[in-house]
């Protein structure tokens, strides 16, 4: 990545349950969460992840003039009616947050950790692109076939993940947790990843992916009666808690001149460190809370 620039992937480790909604019907669900087009993996899109973002700053500094400066320097001015020219874009970049670890539930324990090779390739890809000095330099394990499911030393013959079964393909994936780990911010981390990881095919993945997401039914109330409103029930999709997502910040040096890219991205991490954020709809039923991690630097 060019030298003017600051990196760092910021890890989304999710609490409770995510909803940031795409806005479009498709099939029984009213409320489908957002996802990419070409994979059709979940996914939060830069510019839900950037609003957040900017509210979490903007609590965290004091209203004087010099911060909110700083605010408009990182982020951009917002918007107003009255231009005065002085309008220019913000030195930080929010890529998409990016799904690598899906909780899906099993028969064999509470759940598993669910990722699969392309994933973990572009995970390593998104490392390269931006520069970042702690590179993972793992090997991407790949199942045999469809119906095997690499783990970590697993000793028991089957596993059941929904309503699907694996043959076990026990690797070390030190490497991988190793590379993982940082993103969740947890002490106990890599313990549980060394339990709960698995590494499925890339189809299968898929599968899980567009069928083993929270479906909800919600209705709404008639605040006089008590009683459901007619024709008031609709179904809402979200990611589970303990999903891992993650997502690239590249910090450019400040628009208006001053400030580097390194003092922008140090400024900032300062600000995110061990912070929580609250990310897509629901906010009032205590959706969306992410822990946050910031891991990497720029070579």
């Amino acid at each position: 990545m060019a030298n003017e620039t600051a990196n760092k992937i910021l890890g989304l480790y999710a609490e409770t349950s995510i909803h940031a909604g795409s806005g479009s019907n498709l099939g029984v669900i009213d409320l489908p969460i957002q996802r990419e087009a070409h994979t059709n993996w979940p996914c939060v899109y830069g510019s839900a992840l950037k609003g957040p973002l900017r509210t979490l700053v903007k609590d965290k500094k004091d209203e004087d003039k010099e911060d909110k400066e700083w605010c408009n320097t990182v982020f951009g001015p917002e918007p107003s009616s009255d231009d005065t020219g002085n309008s220019h874009a913000g030195a930080l970049s929010v890529g998409d947050a990016r799904l690598l670890l899906l909780p899906v539930r099993s028969l064999t324990t509470h759940f598993k950790w669910v990722t699969c090779p392309a994933i973990l390739e572009r995970m390593k890809a998104d490392y390269r692109r931006l520069g970042l000095e702690n590179e993972p330099s793992f090997s991407v394990p790949e199942p045999k076939d469809k119906k095997n499911a690499v783990l970590n030393g697993e000793t028991t013959s089957k596993l059941y993940l929904e309503e699907l079964q694996f043959a076990l393909q026990p690797e070390n994936l030190d490497g991988v947790i190793d590379a993982i780990a940082p993103l969740i911010r947890d002490s106990s981390a890599k313990d549980n990843l060394q339990k709960q990881l698995v590494i499925v095919h890339n189809d299968i993945f898929n599968h899980l992916s567009q069928y083993a997401t929270p479906v909800t039914p919600h209705i709404s109330i008639d605040n006089e009666t008590k009683t459901t409103k007619g024709r008031a029930l609709w179904y809402e999709e979200s990611l589970p808690p303990d999903t891992l997502l993650y997502s690239a910040l590249i910090m450019q040096k400040s628009r208006k001149g001053g400030e580097t890219a390194k003092d922008l991205m140090e400024g900032l991490s300062d600000l995110l460190k061990d912070k929580y954020l609250q990310i897509g709809g629901n906010e009032t039923t205590g959706m969306g809370w992410c822990r946050m991690a910031l891991v990497g630097a720029s070579q």
